[in-house]
């Protein structure tokens, strides 16, 4: 690049804008003076560029003169840039709020079956006495609380490792804890820690049970959990006793099965009053879980068979949302006769006989059905 710089409107051709430097020469006739320059003749002088046609075609002004408003382009650069800049944003936005792509999918999980079977007293439901509630009930001996569901030891199997075993036994410790334990749960109040537990899959299915329960084999509240009416039942202790057992097993390369057995015991009372005689309430409940990897990943479960056998109970009063216990001095109610060749009338859950041990007293026969753990199932009543 050839520049030109020359002085515009001084004094003469070669004359300094400051006057002439100290120490040059100040004559005319100096053949120096043309080219001594001092610091303010440079800053006022302007530089040219000759242009690329200028410097071939040799024109007498052979220079393009670079004016403010040409670095223009640089801030017009910029304007553009910010303006493709949110204009990326704003379709960004754009994108994500209309979201043409679908969410991953949920999950796949097996629904959970439930069987129900009320078990009813042969008599009059005892009462116990405050202070001694499980004196002289088989439950006398059980532990208390989580303290009864014990582990069993957790050994390798063909495709988890042990660790893995046992993150599976103690999820599901943890659910029966959260669903027929505590307290919160029990008395009809805050079941979110159960919901928490569950693989998301069968949240759905857990929801509308709890929401509109029916007896239809997979939507009873309380084959997720147990818990009482709240309005009618009280804890009169909080003390669960429990007894039972799990085990675990793989049945698949990906599947592991953890199936609980326990016996829980409840002191139960009338809700209306604070000095209602408390009876005793149990509960037998097999469980029958599965863990995939990502179950044992995120300490979810996967609850696909639930059953179950309580009482006190009356077998004419639907227990699918919360249990109601009869209570000291409460009988069942006798069941009306079923003409089975009478197809105007709906099939009903099956419905046992309690043990007159459990619920009556210790010298009764033990023919009928008893939630003990470990015993048979329970016998039906006539439909």
């Amino acid at each position: 690049m050839v520049a030109e710089t020359y002085a515009c409107g001084m004094a003469g051709p070669g004359d300094p804008p400051a006057g002439t430097p100290e120490g040059v020469p100040g004559g005319g006739d100096d053949e120096y003076r043309s080219v001594v320059f001092d610091e303010s003749f440079i800053r006022a002088a302007r530089i040219q560029e000759y242009s690329a046609r200028e410097r071939l075609d040799g024109t007498a002004r052979a220079v393009h003169v670079r004016r403010f408003w040409s670095r223009g382009g640089a801030p017009r650069q910029a304007l553009i840039l910010v303006l493709l800049i949110a204009m990326a944003f704003g379709t960004a936005i754009y994108l994500g709020i209309r979201n043409p792509y679908q969410q991953p999918a949920t999950p796949a999980a097996d629904q959970l079956r439930i069987t129900l079977i009320p078990l009813a007293p042969t008599g009059a439901v005892p009462a116990v006495a405050q202070g001694q509630l499980f004196a002289g009930s088989p439950a006398a001996d059980y532990r208390i609380g989580a303290e009864g569901v014990t582990l069993p030891p957790a050994h390798r199997t063909g495709h988890f490792a042990e660790d893995q075993v046992m993150q599976a036994l103690t999820s599901a410790k943890d659910y029966l804890v959260a669903s027929a334990i505590d307290p919160g749960a029990l008395t009809g109040g805050d079941v979110r820690t159960v919901r928490t537990l569950l693989a998301p899959g069968q949240l759905d299915q857990f929801d509308r049970s709890l929401e509109r329960p029916v007896d239809d084999g997979r939507h009873a509240a309380t084959g997720w959990l147990v818990r009482f009416d709240p309005t009618r039942i009280k804890l009169a202790d909080e003390q669960v006793r429990v007894q039972g057992g799990m085990t675990v097993s793989e049945v698949g390369d990906d599947l592991l099965e953890v199936v609980t057995d326990h016996t829980l015991v409840y002191a139960v009372r009338d809700a209306g009053g604070a000095a209602s005689a408390a009876s005793l309430f149990t509960v037998r409940r097999e469980l029958r879980f599965r863990f995939d990897r990502d179950d044992l990943r995120d300490r979810h479960v996967e609850l696909v068979q639930s059953s179950t056998e309580a009482g006190p109970l009356s077998c004419t009063t639907p227990s699918v949302g919360y249990f109601q216990p009869l209570l000291a001095g409460q009988q069942a109610q006798a069941r009306t006769a079923t003409d089975p060749f009478n197809h105007d009338h709906q099939l009903t859950s099956v419905c046992g006989v309690l043990a007159p041990e459990v619920s009556v007293s210790p010298q009764a026969s033990r023919t009928a059905a008893s939630p003990a753990a470990g015993s048979g199932s329970a016998t039906p009543a006539s439909p």
